[in-house]
Protein backbone atom coordinates (compact mmCIF):
# COMPACT_ATOMS: atom_id res chain seq x y z
CA UNK A 1 0.00 0.00 0.00
CA UNK A 2 2.93 2.41 0.80
CA UNK A 3 4.28 1.38 -3.16
CA UNK A 4 0.73 2.11 -3.91
CA UNK A 5 1.11 5.79 -2.47
CA UNK A 6 4.38 6.94 -3.10
CA UNK A 7 3.54 6.15 -7.03
CA UNK A 8 0.14 8.35 -6.73
CA UNK A 9 2.20 11.60 -4.97
CA UNK A 10 5.21 10.86 -8.16
CA UNK A 11 2.59 10.77 -10.90
CA UNK A 12 0.54 13.93 -9.22
CA UNK A 13 3.96 15.45 -8.78
CA UNK A 14 4.51 15.23 -12.47
CA UNK A 15 1.41 16.09 -13.43
CA UNK A 16 2.15 19.43 -11.53
CA UNK A 17 5.67 19.92 -12.91
CA UNK A 18 4.45 20.05 -16.22
CA UNK A 19 1.83 22.34 -15.46
CA UNK A 20 3.95 25.02 -13.98
CA UNK A 21 6.03 24.59 -17.24
CA UNK A 22 3.50 24.90 -19.56
CA UNK A 23 2.07 28.33 -17.66
CA UNK A 24 5.51 29.53 -17.46
CA UNK A 25 5.40 31.53 -20.78
CA UNK A 26 4.55 35.07 -20.25
CA UNK A 27 1.75 34.23 -22.99
CA UNK A 28 0.37 30.79 -23.02
CA UNK A 29 -0.83 29.39 -25.81
CA UNK A 30 -4.31 28.59 -26.45
CA UNK A 31 -3.43 24.31 -26.59
CA UNK A 32 -1.09 25.40 -23.45
CA UNK A 33 -3.98 26.02 -20.96
CA UNK A 34 -5.88 23.58 -22.88
CA UNK A 35 -3.38 21.13 -21.56
CA UNK A 36 -3.07 22.98 -18.26
CA UNK A 37 -6.64 22.51 -17.36
CA UNK A 38 -5.99 18.63 -18.08
CA UNK A 39 -3.46 18.25 -16.22
CA UNK A 40 -5.07 19.72 -13.01
CA UNK A 41 -8.05 17.83 -13.08
CA UNK A 42 -5.81 14.77 -13.27
CA UNK A 43 -4.06 16.11 -10.26
CA UNK A 44 -7.33 16.82 -8.46
CA UNK A 45 -8.37 13.42 -9.18
CA UNK A 46 -5.11 12.04 -7.76
CA UNK A 47 -4.96 14.20 -4.92
CA UNK A 48 -8.93 11.66 -4.17
CA UNK A 49 -7.35 9.10 -4.30
CA UNK A 50 -4.21 9.76 -2.02
CA UNK A 51 -6.51 10.91 0.61
CA UNK A 52 -9.04 8.10 0.58
CA UNK A 53 -5.78 5.76 0.84
CA UNK A 54 -4.36 7.44 3.78
CA UNK A 55 -7.42 7.77 5.44
CA UNK A 56 -7.69 3.44 4.96
CA UNK A 57 -4.43 3.02 5.71
CA UNK A 58 -3.64 5.97 8.17
CA UNK A 59 -0.15 6.58 6.54
CA UNK A 60 0.41 10.69 7.36
CA UNK A 61 1.50 12.96 4.42
CA UNK A 62 5.49 13.90 4.83
CA UNK A 63 6.19 16.37 7.51
CA UNK A 64 3.15 18.40 6.48
CA UNK A 65 4.67 19.04 3.13
CA UNK A 66 2.53 18.43 -0.13
CA UNK A 67 3.56 17.69 -3.68
CA UNK A 68 2.34 21.21 -5.04
CA UNK A 69 4.80 23.16 -3.15
CA UNK A 70 8.85 22.67 -3.57
CA UNK A 71 10.52 21.46 -0.61
CA UNK A 72 13.26 23.74 -1.47
CA UNK A 73 11.48 26.63 -2.12
CA UNK A 74 12.87 29.59 -0.20
CA UNK A 75 9.99 30.04 2.54
CA UNK A 76 9.80 26.71 3.34
CA UNK A 77 13.73 26.57 3.76
CA UNK A 78 12.90 29.73 6.30
CA UNK A 79 10.17 28.18 7.87
CA UNK A 80 12.02 24.85 8.96
CA UNK A 81 14.81 26.90 10.09
CA UNK A 82 12.83 28.70 12.31
CA UNK A 83 11.04 25.36 13.56
CA UNK A 84 14.41 23.98 14.24
CA UNK A 85 15.53 27.52 16.44
CA UNK A 86 12.12 27.98 18.18
CA UNK A 87 10.51 24.66 18.07
CA UNK A 88 6.82 24.70 16.47
CA UNK A 89 5.03 26.59 19.20
CA UNK A 90 6.94 29.22 18.66
CA UNK A 91 6.53 29.50 14.85
CA UNK A 92 4.27 32.60 13.20
CA UNK A 93 1.25 31.65 11.60
CA UNK A 94 2.72 32.12 8.19
CA UNK A 95 5.57 29.67 8.83
CA UNK A 96 2.92 27.23 9.94
CA UNK A 97 0.71 28.06 6.89
CA UNK A 98 3.86 27.09 4.54
CA UNK A 99 4.73 24.73 6.36
CA UNK A 100 1.01 23.33 6.35
CA UNK A 101 1.20 22.58 10.35
CA UNK A 102 -1.58 24.15 11.52
CA UNK A 103 -3.38 20.64 12.03
CA UNK A 104 -1.05 18.18 10.67
CA UNK A 105 -0.26 15.24 12.22
CA UNK A 106 3.05 14.42 13.22
CA UNK A 107 4.71 10.66 14.01
CA UNK A 108 8.37 9.18 15.00
CA UNK A 109 10.21 6.57 12.56
CA UNK A 110 11.00 3.90 14.22
CA UNK A 111 14.76 3.15 15.48
CA UNK A 112 15.23 -0.12 15.18
CA UNK A 113 14.74 -1.43 18.90
CA UNK A 114 11.72 -1.99 20.69
CA UNK A 115 9.82 0.92 19.10
CA UNK A 116 10.00 -0.45 15.59
CA UNK A 117 8.56 -3.71 13.47
CA UNK A 118 11.75 -6.63 14.75
CA UNK A 119 13.78 -7.77 11.80
CA UNK A 120 17.40 -7.16 10.70
CA UNK A 121 17.72 -3.87 9.64
CA UNK A 122 13.65 -3.30 8.21
CA UNK A 123 12.38 -1.99 11.56
CA UNK A 124 14.48 0.91 10.79
CA UNK A 125 12.82 2.16 7.96
CA UNK A 126 9.10 1.39 9.45
CA UNK A 127 7.09 4.18 11.23
CA UNK A 128 5.29 3.31 14.96
CA UNK A 129 1.52 2.57 14.59
CA UNK A 130 -0.40 5.34 15.66
CA UNK A 131 -3.92 6.11 16.41
CA UNK A 132 -4.67 10.22 15.77
CA UNK A 133 -7.76 9.73 18.19
CA UNK A 134 -7.41 10.06 21.79
CA UNK A 135 -9.85 8.08 24.25
CA UNK A 136 -11.07 9.96 27.03
CA UNK A 137 -12.95 8.13 30.22
CA UNK A 138 -16.21 9.55 29.95
CA UNK A 139 -18.67 10.89 33.65
CA UNK A 140 -21.79 12.24 33.57
CA UNK A 141 -21.99 15.42 36.23
CA UNK A 142 -25.04 16.89 35.47
CA UNK A 143 -27.47 19.16 33.92
CA UNK A 144 -27.51 22.91 35.29
CA UNK A 145 -25.50 24.16 32.04
CA UNK A 146 -28.12 23.16 30.05
CA UNK A 147 -29.82 26.17 29.65
CA UNK A 148 -32.97 24.24 27.36
CA UNK A 149 -36.71 24.53 27.96
CA UNK A 150 -37.25 23.56 31.50
CA UNK A 151 -34.44 23.77 32.95
CA UNK A 152 -32.06 26.17 34.90
CA UNK A 153 -32.38 29.99 33.35
CA UNK A 154 -28.56 30.71 31.85
CA UNK A 155 -28.24 34.47 32.70
CA UNK A 156 -25.07 36.11 30.87
CA UNK A 157 -23.41 39.02 31.80
CA UNK A 158 -20.85 40.98 30.20
CA UNK A 159 -19.33 42.04 33.77
CA UNK A 160 -19.49 40.75 37.51
CA UNK A 161 -20.88 43.43 39.30
CA UNK A 162 -23.44 42.35 42.06
CA UNK A 163 -26.49 42.30 39.86
CA UNK A 164 -29.73 42.63 41.83
CA UNK A 165 -32.90 40.77 40.63
CA UNK A 166 -35.85 42.57 42.39
CA UNK A 167 -38.53 40.76 43.83
CA UNK A 168 -42.32 41.09 44.77
CA UNK A 169 -44.28 38.83 46.49
CA UNK A 170 -48.25 39.94 46.66
CA UNK A 171 -49.60 36.63 47.35
CA UNK A 172 -51.01 36.95 50.32
CA UNK A 173 -53.37 39.91 49.66
CA UNK A 174 -56.76 40.68 48.25
CA UNK A 175 -59.10 42.65 47.87
CA UNK A 176 -62.09 43.90 50.17
CA UNK A 177 -65.13 44.89 50.01
CA UNK A 178 -66.17 48.19 51.32
CA UNK A 179 -69.73 50.13 52.03
CA UNK A 180 -70.63 53.41 50.83
CA UNK A 181 -68.62 56.31 51.98
CA UNK A 182 -65.99 53.87 54.10
CA UNK A 183 -62.73 53.91 53.93
CA UNK A 184 -60.55 51.70 52.38
CA UNK A 185 -57.52 49.44 54.54
CA UNK A 186 -53.88 49.96 53.50
CA UNK A 187 -51.57 47.19 52.18
CA UNK A 188 -47.97 47.81 50.77
CA UNK A 189 -46.57 45.69 48.20
CA UNK A 190 -43.73 43.70 49.85
CA UNK A 191 -40.60 44.13 47.68
CA UNK A 192 -37.15 42.63 47.86
CA UNK A 193 -34.01 41.54 45.75
CA UNK A 194 -31.77 39.10 45.44
CA UNK A 195 -28.46 39.82 44.54
CA UNK A 196 -25.89 37.47 42.04
CA UNK A 197 -22.36 37.93 42.53
CA UNK A 198 -20.08 36.19 40.50
CA UNK A 199 -17.32 33.75 42.28
CA UNK A 200 -14.58 32.80 41.01
CA UNK A 201 -13.20 29.01 40.19
CA UNK A 202 -9.91 27.86 38.74
CA UNK A 203 -9.58 24.49 36.30
CA UNK A 204 -6.23 23.90 38.15
CA UNK A 205 -3.05 24.25 36.27
CA UNK A 206 -1.40 21.92 34.10
CA UNK A 207 1.71 22.17 33.16
CA UNK A 208 3.13 20.54 29.71
CA UNK A 209 7.33 20.34 28.56
CA UNK A 210 8.20 22.11 25.89
CA UNK A 211 9.32 19.23 24.36
CA UNK A 212 5.73 17.68 24.20
CA UNK A 213 4.30 20.80 22.64
CA UNK A 214 6.88 20.42 19.91
CA UNK A 215 6.73 16.95 19.25
CA UNK A 216 2.89 15.84 20.28
CA UNK A 217 0.91 14.40 17.35
CA UNK A 218 -2.08 16.38 18.47
CA UNK A 219 -2.90 20.31 19.23
CA UNK A 220 -2.09 20.32 22.69
CA UNK A 221 -3.32 23.74 23.81
CA UNK A 222 -6.48 22.90 22.32
CA UNK A 223 -6.65 19.47 24.02
CA UNK A 224 -6.48 21.28 27.13
CA UNK A 225 -8.90 24.21 26.72
CA UNK A 226 -11.58 21.46 25.81
CA UNK A 227 -10.83 19.38 29.12
CA UNK A 228 -10.56 22.74 30.99
CA UNK A 229 -14.11 23.46 29.83
CA UNK A 230 -14.96 20.11 31.12
CA UNK A 231 -13.25 20.48 34.75
CA UNK A 232 -15.13 24.07 35.11
CA UNK A 233 -18.73 22.02 33.91
CA UNK A 234 -18.69 19.91 37.00
CA UNK A 235 -17.58 22.57 39.28
CA UNK A 236 -20.38 24.70 38.17
CA UNK A 237 -22.85 21.93 38.25
CA UNK A 238 -21.44 20.90 41.72
CA UNK A 239 -22.06 24.36 43.72
CA UNK A 240 -25.28 24.73 41.51
CA UNK A 241 -26.60 21.89 42.95
CA UNK A 242 -25.28 21.86 46.63
CA UNK A 243 -23.71 24.97 47.01
CA UNK A 244 -24.17 26.54 50.56
CA UNK A 245 -25.02 30.28 49.52
CA UNK A 246 -22.45 31.42 52.19
CA UNK A 247 -19.10 32.52 50.66
CA UNK A 248 -20.06 30.40 47.41
CA UNK A 249 -23.06 30.03 44.84
CA UNK A 250 -26.39 29.03 46.10
CA UNK A 251 -27.36 25.28 45.03
CA UNK A 252 -30.31 24.24 44.08
CA UNK A 253 -31.15 21.48 46.78
CA UNK A 254 -30.48 24.43 49.15
CA UNK A 255 -32.61 26.85 47.87
CA UNK A 256 -35.56 24.25 47.68
CA UNK A 257 -34.44 23.33 51.40
CA UNK A 258 -34.71 26.78 52.44
CA UNK A 259 -37.70 27.22 51.17
CA UNK A 260 -39.00 24.06 53.35
CA UNK A 261 -41.41 23.00 50.70
CA UNK A 262 -40.11 18.86 52.55
CA UNK A 263 -41.99 15.76 52.20
CA UNK A 264 -40.82 12.85 53.65
CA UNK A 265 -40.29 9.63 52.43
CA UNK A 266 -43.23 6.83 53.04
CA UNK A 267 -41.90 3.93 50.75
CA UNK A 268 -43.51 1.72 48.72
CA UNK A 269 -44.15 -2.40 48.52
CA UNK A 270 -44.65 -3.63 44.87
CA UNK A 271 -47.94 -1.86 44.66
CA UNK A 272 -47.45 1.10 47.21
CA UNK A 273 -48.67 -0.89 49.88
CA UNK A 274 -46.41 0.92 52.32
CA UNK A 275 -44.18 -2.19 53.16
CA UNK A 276 -40.73 -0.74 52.40
CA UNK A 277 -39.25 1.52 54.98
CA UNK A 278 -39.64 5.35 53.65
CA UNK A 279 -35.63 5.31 54.26
CA UNK A 280 -34.75 2.99 51.33
CA UNK A 281 -37.75 3.63 48.56
CA UNK A 282 -39.66 6.23 47.21
CA UNK A 283 -43.85 5.31 46.50
CA UNK A 284 -46.33 6.58 44.24
CA UNK A 285 -47.76 8.07 46.99
CA UNK A 286 -44.44 10.32 48.02
CA UNK A 287 -44.66 11.61 44.19
CA UNK A 288 -48.44 12.76 44.18
CA UNK A 289 -47.52 14.68 47.57
CA UNK A 290 -44.35 16.18 46.14
CA UNK A 291 -46.05 17.32 43.12
CA UNK A 292 -48.82 18.72 45.41
CA UNK A 293 -46.85 20.74 47.66
CA UNK A 294 -45.90 23.38 45.13
CA UNK A 295 -48.29 26.40 43.85
CA UNK A 296 -50.25 25.01 41.13
CA UNK A 297 -49.17 27.93 38.80
CA UNK A 298 -45.70 26.62 39.33
CA UNK A 299 -46.93 22.86 38.07
CA UNK A 300 -47.43 23.26 34.19
CA UNK A 301 -43.95 22.36 32.56
CA UNK A 302 -42.43 21.42 36.24
CA UNK A 303 -39.54 18.60 36.18
CA UNK A 304 -38.10 16.27 38.71
CA UNK A 305 -34.56 16.37 39.17
CA UNK A 306 -33.11 13.66 40.70
CA UNK A 307 -29.99 11.14 40.67
CA UNK A 308 -29.61 8.27 38.07
CA UNK A 309 -29.90 5.79 40.64
CA UNK A 310 -32.95 7.10 41.88
CA UNK A 311 -34.53 6.89 38.96
CA UNK A 312 -33.13 3.22 38.69
CA UNK A 313 -35.61 2.77 41.51
CA UNK A 314 -38.62 4.66 40.02
CA UNK A 315 -38.61 2.57 36.83
CA UNK A 316 -39.54 -0.44 39.29
CA UNK A 317 -42.05 1.30 41.49
CA UNK A 318 -45.97 0.98 40.47
CA UNK A 319 -48.89 3.04 41.58
CA UNK A 320 -51.98 1.29 43.91
CA UNK A 321 -52.96 -0.64 40.90
CA UNK A 322 -49.95 -1.94 39.32
CA UNK A 323 -49.17 0.44 36.55
CA UNK A 324 -45.73 2.24 36.48
CA UNK A 325 -44.87 5.40 37.12
CA UNK A 326 -41.88 5.82 34.72
CA UNK A 327 -43.41 5.65 31.21
CA UNK A 328 -41.15 5.22 28.27
CA UNK A 329 -41.90 8.00 25.29
CA UNK A 330 -43.24 6.02 21.78
CA UNK A 331 -41.73 8.88 20.10
CA UNK A 332 -38.72 10.73 18.90
CA UNK A 333 -39.72 13.64 19.78
CA UNK A 334 -41.08 12.92 23.08
CA UNK A 335 -39.33 12.56 26.66
CA UNK A 336 -39.99 9.51 29.46
CA UNK A 337 -41.78 10.95 32.28
CA UNK A 338 -42.49 9.79 35.97
CA UNK A 339 -45.53 10.31 37.27
CA UNK A 340 -46.55 11.99 33.93
CA UNK A 341 -44.04 14.90 34.57
CA UNK A 342 -40.41 14.99 32.36
CA UNK A 343 -37.56 14.51 34.55
CA UNK A 344 -33.50 15.41 34.50
CA UNK A 345 -30.69 13.25 36.35
CA UNK A 346 -28.56 15.59 38.27
CA UNK A 347 -25.58 12.97 39.77
CA UNK A 348 -24.64 15.92 42.61
CA UNK A 349 -27.93 15.09 44.14
CA UNK A 350 -28.09 12.70 47.01
CA UNK A 351 -28.67 8.74 46.57
CA UNK A 352 -31.73 6.83 48.16
CA UNK A 353 -29.43 5.34 51.28
CA UNK A 354 -29.44 1.60 51.12
CA UNK A 355 -27.49 1.20 54.56
CA UNK A 356 -28.62 2.78 57.74
CA UNK A 357 -26.78 5.50 59.86
CA UNK A 358 -26.02 5.43 62.89
CA UNK A 359 -27.61 8.12 64.00
CA UNK A 360 -30.36 7.81 60.99
CA UNK A 361 -29.09 10.61 58.13
CA UNK A 362 -31.84 12.09 55.94
CA UNK A 363 -31.18 12.59 51.89
CA UNK A 364 -32.43 15.07 50.07
CA UNK A 365 -32.98 12.91 47.32
CA UNK A 366 -36.02 14.45 44.79
CA UNK A 367 -36.78 18.04 43.64
CA UNK A 368 -39.76 18.98 41.80
CA UNK A 369 -40.87 22.10 40.14
CA UNK A 370 -40.47 25.11 38.23
CA UNK A 371 -36.59 25.11 37.30
CA UNK A 372 -36.48 27.59 35.18
CA UNK A 373 -36.90 29.74 38.39
CA UNK A 374 -33.36 28.53 39.16
CA UNK A 375 -31.01 31.02 37.51
CA UNK A 376 -27.29 30.41 36.72
CA UNK A 377 -25.49 33.84 35.99
CA UNK A 378 -22.00 33.58 34.09
CA UNK A 379 -19.70 36.30 33.39
CA UNK A 380 -17.95 36.25 29.92
CA UNK A 381 -16.72 32.82 28.81
CA UNK A 382 -14.01 30.85 30.14
CA UNK A 383 -10.77 32.91 30.24
CA UNK A 384 -7.72 29.98 29.72
CA UNK A 385 -3.97 31.62 30.39
CA UNK A 386 -0.55 30.61 28.77
CA UNK A 387 1.98 30.80 31.56
CA UNK A 388 4.70 30.74 29.49
CA UNK A 389 7.50 32.32 31.60
CA UNK A 390 6.53 31.08 35.49
CA UNK A 391 8.70 27.65 34.56
CA UNK A 392 10.83 28.42 31.81
CA UNK A 393 14.02 27.60 33.66
CA UNK A 394 12.01 23.57 33.71
CA UNK A 395 11.67 24.18 30.38
CA UNK A 396 7.79 24.15 30.81
CA UNK A 397 4.52 26.25 29.93
CA UNK A 398 2.02 26.27 32.01
CA UNK A 399 -2.38 26.11 31.79
CA UNK A 400 -4.60 27.46 33.93
CA UNK A 401 -8.61 28.20 33.18
CA UNK A 402 -10.69 30.45 35.11
CA UNK A 403 -14.79 30.93 35.19
CA UNK A 404 -17.02 33.01 37.23
CA UNK A 405 -20.41 32.39 38.10
CA UNK A 406 -23.25 32.29 40.59
CA UNK A 407 -26.60 30.72 40.95
CA UNK A 408 -29.61 31.98 43.21
CA UNK A 409 -33.42 30.73 43.37
CA UNK A 410 -36.11 33.54 42.27
CA UNK A 411 -38.31 32.33 45.36
CA UNK A 412 -40.00 35.65 46.18
CA UNK A 413 -41.73 34.04 48.57
CA UNK A 414 -44.05 31.18 47.67
CA UNK A 415 -41.32 28.50 46.83
CA UNK A 416 -41.09 27.08 43.07
CA UNK A 417 -39.37 23.62 44.28
CA UNK A 418 -40.12 21.44 46.64
CA UNK A 419 -38.16 18.31 47.96
CA UNK A 420 -37.74 14.45 48.89
CA UNK A 421 -36.54 13.46 52.00
CA UNK A 422 -35.26 9.87 53.15
CA UNK A 423 -34.01 8.97 56.43
CA UNK A 424 -32.26 6.40 57.44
Amino acid sequence: MLETNRELRARRGALMEEARKLMAPDKPSREDMQRVDRLLLDADRLRVQIDQLERRTGAPPRAGFDDDRAVDSPEVRSAFRSYLRRGRAELTPDERSVLKWDSSEFRDMGTGGGNALQGTGGGYFVPIGFQSEVEQALKYYGPMLDGGIGMPRILDTATGQPLPWPTSNDSGITGELIGENQQVSDADVTLGNIVFGAFKISSKMVKVSLELLQDSAFDLEAYLKEQFAIRVGRTVNTYATVGTGSSQPQGIVTAAVAGGLSVAAAGASTNDGGAETGGTSIGSDDLTNLEHKIDPLYRPGARYMFHDTTLSLLKRVKDKYGRPLWTQSTRDSEPNTINGYQYVINNDMDQVPTQAGSPPATKNTVLFGALPKFVIRRVKALSVLRLAERFAEYGQVAFIGFYRFDSRLLDAGTHPIAYLTNTY
